[in-house]
């Protein structure tokens, strides 16, 4: 055998194992929705991103929701954080960290932020009982308050559709 036949042969067998498991996978995708649960009628800001995405500010309604998907890397690193705030609250959160949530969420992390933390559900019991800390270490020397959020919350900061917070 040739050293072309060598290489055909690898490159034949590296697409049908890559096809393979493609179909043992169907639904690579994770699914993260944010929804706001502030009540008392607050629109609740936040910014999300990855290392290598970033999904822009956006202003939810109450009990409204904004929802991304994208595949987990390879090498289980993934991580996505969000900055949420409302009124005098400024918070961040990594709302998808792929060593905490890739078995927990099961391609479906949806998360309901109220003014006290961010709660994942179970999809086991289908319920919001997973509650989470604020990750507000991170928010030094980033301001605080409503001078933060004034800046975000300003009318050219906002994307098509998306109406000012309060």
């Amino acid at each position: 055998m040739g050293p072309f036949s060598k290489y055909l042969l690898s490159f034949v067998m590296l697409a049908f194992l890559v096809c393979f498991c493609d179909g043992l996978f169907p639904d690579k995708k994770t699914h993260v929705r944010i929804i706001n649960e502030l009540g008392n009628g607050i629109d609740l800001n936040h910014h999300c991103k990855s290392k290598d995405d970033n999904l822009g500010i956006h202003v939810l309604a109450p009990h409204r929701f904004f929802e991304f998907s994208f595949m987990p890397n390879f090498w289980g690193s993934t991580l996505f954080f969000c900055r949420f705030w409302w009124g005098n609250d400024d918070h961040w959160f990594d709302i998808y960290d792929n060593g905490r949530d890739r078995d927990r969420c099961n391609k479906k992390c949806w998360w309901k932020v109220n003014s006290s933390c961010p709660c994942l559900l179970d999809g086991k019991h289908q319920k919001y009982t997973l509650c989470e800390k604020w990750n507000d270490k991170k928010l030094q020397g980033s301001g605080k308050g409503n001078n933060t959020a004034r800046i975000y919350n300003d009318s050219e900061y906002l994307e098509a559709g998306e109406k000012k917070g309060k």
